[in-house]
């Protein structure tokens, strides 16, 4: 029987490096990327004259849009390969892992394929997401009874 410790070094061993400092500029330039997409978009908005309040929503929308077209035609996940974490910019990464698990469980049907799986996904983001909020809220609440405001 091999060690625990025998064992992590022949992992170690056989592993493959981590080009970490590559891998890392990847993530910030196509990350960065997708970020100056939804800036773009959003100058594109304004200039149609759209209220700055409409324009963030429809920026939203249609990047969402762009990550699920993106995601079905399959380009995402190539995206993904040399991006890494770059490509979980919330809204476009948000997209893509429910649209992906959309299309994948979609042959399984409407409630127990596409509905089930999308919530593995979107459920724990919306439990926490909830709780966050509610207890930032409750903390500004507090702040607020002793006279101090943030915002």
């Amino acid at each position: 029987m091999v060690s625990k410790q025998e064992y992590s070094r022949i992992v170690n061993r056989n592993s493959p490096k981590s080009k970490i400092y590559v891998n890392c500029a990847k993530a910030f330039f196509i990350g960065g990327g997708i970020c100056a997409v939804g800036q773009v978009i959003l100058g594109i908005y304004d200039a149609l004259g759209i209220t700055e309040k409409d324009a963030k929503l429809l920026t939203s929308v249609t990047l969402i849009f762009i990550g699920i077209a993106l995601t079905a035609a399959g380009v995402y996940t190539k995206i993904a390969k040399h991006a890494g974490a770059g490509t979980l910019v919330p809204i476009t990464g948000f997209a893509n892992a429910l649209s992906s698990a959309a299309i994948e469980f979609s042959t399984e049907g409407w409630v127990t394929g596409i509905g089930t799986k999308m919530f593995v996904i979107a459920g724990p983001v919306i439990v926490y997401g909830t709780a966050a909020a509610t207890l930032y809220g409750m903390i500004l609440w507090i702040l607020h009874l002793f006279g101090v405001t943030l915002f």
